[in-house]
């Protein structure tokens, strides 16, 4: 066969049409003229579009924290203040590389399993995940020489509470955002917080800032926050409180000190407490600042408040006698009891000898719709004025709905219920001219406002019954050294399981002092004390004691009683 040429191979010999070639050749030229066209417009008049497009991808807007302000004491002694902390960041894919020893280093140093430090870095997906917030510095550093692929830091800040477990239930605390959860921190979050600011930047990939792309709004500090509290008196209240509660084994205490003349509240403490540095210590039962949220029946602490209503009506005086026999009185169906046998009894005596029958007495004469009108203009069955989270409005019912034995029992102090913030407050009439005075937590620059109750000669009247309630013949543990005093002591049993319990009371002491020129009043309710007596006169009148002798002399209050008088009566007191 013979072999014919590539080159002769009749197959190529044909020629394509002209037509074909041109068209081909044209289709190719404006696929150039297509393409740099295209290549012109995206290069040239789409550039600033595109440059817009791209940087909304990366383009980011940081908020800039405003400095929370600081919460200070009434002579400016730091309570609050922002510290720098860190955040520390990861990105999971980064973070890949890690080792063993690495991955467990750093979870000791964030306080956190090793276990859960990998879960948190399981998801490659995710770009960033928060590891731990508000990190000190010092720790934030040694993560920082660890090294660890993938794990970045952020600058933010904390809150420090120089005074931790003593103020804690008063100043609150903040959440890792820094904005209130509690106390002060909560009441006056928006004038704490300032206004941030924020500044618009873009981003790589890795979170690094690579320029602004517009002008940065600067941030509003907070402002700081001077309260009405004194430092040294908040932690001599706490102290007392602690060393009652462990004496007595109470399960809870109780203490708030208020100016008589500006009605700021000095001290205000409650146990059990916790540390608002220390998240851990945040247990629900902890939380409570018991002194404003709880509400209790106050038992014979209100006995003078009745007292006083019958005398500025006119419906008693000092003369009128009341014939409490032997200490058991059977009244609509009840008896009423005594602690002891007492006979007959002016009003200073039913006060001084805490005589239950002799208030149902005394609340015969009045009417019930008197009796709630008055307790009302007092405070007692509404939220108090304060701005404090949670206050307690407590419960009184309405009048028309009282029976006779109710009126009597409320009379002394049972069918109703109060927070130890409200009986503080309603006090202040008797330490003051009839007139009950505004609480506030803040440091007052202006006079307070008040409100009239009582007629200034009923408000001295029972004053000075107060006085001898807390004297020799009355609570003697009551009485401090140089300094007149005036109160009254109560002691309210517990309901449980419906009934009124026989073995868990509620031991409250409630006064003023100087008695001559009353500067403040003093509260103090000891919940469930188990050992060493539950009489009001037993376990909360020391602590009212300790406190009010130990409040005047930091407050530089001259003495109204003579010193020797009290040391002679100490000396008899002992060689009985």
């Amino acid at each position: 066969m013979k072999r014919v040429p590539f080159f002769d191979n009749p197959m190529l010999r044909g020629q394509l049409p002209t037509w074909r070639a041109r068209l081909v050749l044209v289709l190719l030229l404006a696929a150039f003229v297509v393409l740099a066209g295209r290549a012109l417009y995206l290069q040239g008049l789409s550039t600033e579009f595109l440059q817009q497009q791209g940087e909304r991808r990366y383009e980011r807007t940081l908020t800039l924290a405003a400095t929370r302000g600081k919460i200070l004491d009434r002579n400016g002694v730091v309570l609050a203040s922002s510290v720098p902390a860190r955040a520390i960041w990861a990105i999971p894919e980064d973070a890949k590389p890690a080792t063993g020893e690495q991955l467990s280093n750093l979870a000791k140093l964030l306080g956190l399993s090793v276990a859960d430090l990998r879960g948190r870095l399981a998801d490659v997906d995710r770009n960033f995940v928060y590891l731990k917030r508000q990190v000190p510095t010092d720790i934030a550093d040694q993560i920082k020489k660890l090294e660890v692929p993938g794990i970045h830091q952020q600058a933010e800040t904390r809150r420090y509470y120089p005074d931790g477990e003593v103020t804690a239930h008063l100043v609150g605390f903040t959440s890792v955002e820094d904005s209130g959860q509690e106390g002060v921190e909560l009441t006056f979050d928006k004038l704490l917080s300032g206004t941030p600011g924020s500044r618009r930047v873009i981003k790589d990939r890795l979170g690094r800032v690579i320029e602004d792309v517009q002008a940065v709004t600067a941030p509003v500090n907070g402002r700081d926050l001077s309260l009405s509290i004194d430092a040294r008196l908040q932690y001599l209240v706490f102290r007392e409180l602690g060393e009652a509660v462990k004496k007595h084994q109470a399960s809870a205490a109780s203490a708030i000190i208020m100016d008589v003349r500006t009605g700021e509240i000095l001290a205000l403490a409650s146990l059990p407490t916790f540390d608002p540095n220390d998240r851990e210590s945040f247990q629900t039962p902890n939380l409570r600042n018991r002194a404003i949220t709880d509400t209790f029946e106050p038992g014979s602490i209100m006995k003078p408040f009745t007292a006083a209503l019958a005398l500025d009506l006119g419906r008693i005086n000092t003369k009128t006698q009341f014939d409490t026999g032997n200490g058991a009185f059977r009244y609509q169906g009840s008896t009423i009891h005594d602690v002891s046998r007492n006979g007959m009894l002016n009003v200073a005596g039913v006060l001084r000898r805490s005589s239950n029958i002799g208030m149902t007495m005394i609340a015969e004469k009045l009417q019930s719709r008197e009796m709630w009108e008055r307790f009302t203009e007092l405070g007692f069955g509404r939220v108090p004025q304060l701005g404090f989270p949670g206050a307690a409005p407590g419960r009184l019912r309405p009048w028309d709905r009282w029976r006779l034995i109710e009126k009597a029992t409320m009379a002394y102090g049972y069918g109703l219920s109060v927070s130890l913030l409200q009986v503080a407050r309603a006090y202040t009439v008797f330490a003051r001219n009839g007139d009950m005075v505004t609480p506030t937590l803040i440091k007052r620059d202006s006079d307070p406002t008040s409100v009239k109750v009582y007629s200034p000669e009923v408000s001295q009247l029972v004053r000075s019954m107060l006085e001898a309630a807390a004297g020799p013949e009355g609570t003697k543990a009551a009485q401090v050294q140089g300094y007149r005093v005036a109160g009254k002591s109560g002691t309210a049993r517990k309901i449980v399981d419906g009934k009124y319990s026989t073995q868990r009371y509620r031991s409250s002491f409630v006064g003023f002092a100087p008695v001559s020129n009353p500067r403040i009043v003093v509260a103090v309710s000891i919940d469930e004390p188990k050992v060493g007596g539950y009489y009001g006169g037993a376990v909360a009148a020391p602590v009212f004691s300790t406190i009010v002798g130990g409040s005047l002399r930091m407050m530089g209050v001259q003495p109204d009683a003579p010193f020797e008088s009290t040391i002679v009566a100490g000396v008899q007191e002992k060689t009985r």
